[in-house]
């Protein structure tokens, strides 16, 4: 295994190595360069890798092992967090407010973290994405009509790549990730990427898998048809009451 990662050119139709190459320390590093284009990002997405890096440095890939990941029909909520979806009168939507959901992940602070990732350029890169029809968010309404929460990632066939999340209400994000769940079950899309473990994420219902058998799946599933360029009527609204009902308590 190589020592240090691989560094891309400008040229964004050179393929990345294989993510077998990552590093092991820090975990993933995979290739450093290149730039943020439509074709090299969905190139990485395919191949189960991901740009992810600070303000100041180079663009990094990573394809950590393992790989936190949901299956769409096992997402868990709390029986507290079902009795207050019950109460909440909120309503999911997606793709009506990519811009704001992305600007709201960046705005959102992380414990053990300064700053964003999601820079300027990162922003731009995904906001073209979705014009492309390759991006989406899932948003959370409350009844004045205010974004409760809310989420943005990558579709490629039938996989769905996460990005970020972020809670404006107690409960915002996880709502958002449970509607987004839901709808890809109903859809025939079993998995959801949540790229990099912690607790939060592992107290959902998210597991932890070799990256050799995501990797196997995310090639299988990018090749199978996926959905309409823009989420908006296919998504629908669903009433975050009747997620109370989803997933182990």
């Amino acid at each position: 295994m190589s020592a240090r990662p691989f560094l891309l050119p400008d040229d964004p139709s050179v393929p990345f190595p294989p993510a077998a190459h990552a590093l092991r320390e820090p975990d993933g590093l995979l290739a450093v360069g290149g730039d943020l284009s439509a074709p090299r990002l969905l190139n990485a997405y395919r191949h189960g890798i991901f740009p992810w890096y600070s303000e100041g440095q180079p663009i990094l890939w990573w394809s950590p092992d393992p790989r936190l990941v949901f299956r769409t029909d096992a997402v868990r909520l709390s029986q507290r967090f079902r009795r207050s979806l019950r109460r909440s009168g909120w309503r999911v939507r997606a793709d009506t407010a990519f811009d704001a959901v992305i600007d709201a992940c960046a705005d959102s602070p992380r414990p053990g973290q300064s700053g964003t990732w999601i820079t300027g350029a990162m922003k731009a890169a995904y906001a073209r994405l979705h014009r492309l029809g390759h991006a989406h968010s899932v948003e959370v309404w409350d009844g004045q009509g205010r974004l409760a929460g809310g989420l943005y990632g990558v579709a490629i066939g039938r996989m769905f790549f996460g990005e970020s999340m972020f809670s404006a209400r107690p409960g915002g994000s996880k709502a958002a990730l449970a509607a987004l769940a839901w709808r890809l079950r109903e859809w025939g899309w079993p998995l959801l990427d949540a790229q990099v473990e912690n607790p939060h994420l592992l107290s959902l219902g998210g597991e932890r898998w070799p990256r050799a058998r995501f990797l196997e799946e995310v090639a299988r599933l990018a090749e199978a048809p996926g959905r309409a360029w823009n989420w908006r009527e296919e998504f629908g609204e669903l009433a975050a009451a009747l997620l109370a009902g989803q997933g182990r308590g």
